[in-house]
């Protein structure tokens, strides 16, 4: 899934938790459980969008770390739902499902990217004590 691909997809989970939040009781738990979940589902998209966006690789990892925890907490609140029978299971369920998936896509992404990193860094690291060693058989030649 290239990146374009997936910023559909996080748009589409908050178009679906906006809809969903719309359908929940007007009830003190409806209206508590919506709000938390309305802004955790939305900025999923937002903070993917934004990650895209990263001047870094540093930066773009910690935000990926971001949309990992938003989309968990999006499950955490659609689980109330389900538990506290706001809604019927058979209609929050794909969400939930879709929740899931977003935090394992995140959670792969980030763990690839870091481990991509300490690669990076440790074939750098070589590089930079080799050049230094070459150097310095050089001053002694001349």
């Amino acid at each position: 899934m290239d990146e374009e691909e997936l910023k559909k997809r996080t748009k589409q989970f908050g178009l679906r938790i906006m809809k969903l939040v719309a359908a929940l009781p007007n009830t003190p738990q409806g209206r508590t459980v919506g709000g938390q979940l309305v802004r955790a589902g939305i900025s999923v998209g937002a903070n993917y969008r934004a990650a895209c966006r990263s001047r870094s690789k540093a930066e773009f990892t910690a935000r990926l770390g971001v949309v990992e925890e938003e989309a968990d907490e999006s499950g955490y609140w659609l689980e109330m739902i389900i538990e506290g029978k706001l809604m019927k299971a058979r209609l929050v369920e794909p969400l939930l499902t879709e929740a899931n998936e977003l935090v394992a896509i995140m959670t792969s992404s980030r763990i690839t990217i870091h481990k991509k990193q300490l690669a990076d860094k440790k074939n750098t690291t070589r590089v930079q004590k080799s050049k230094s060693t070459i150097k310095n058989q050089k001053s002694k030649i001349t």
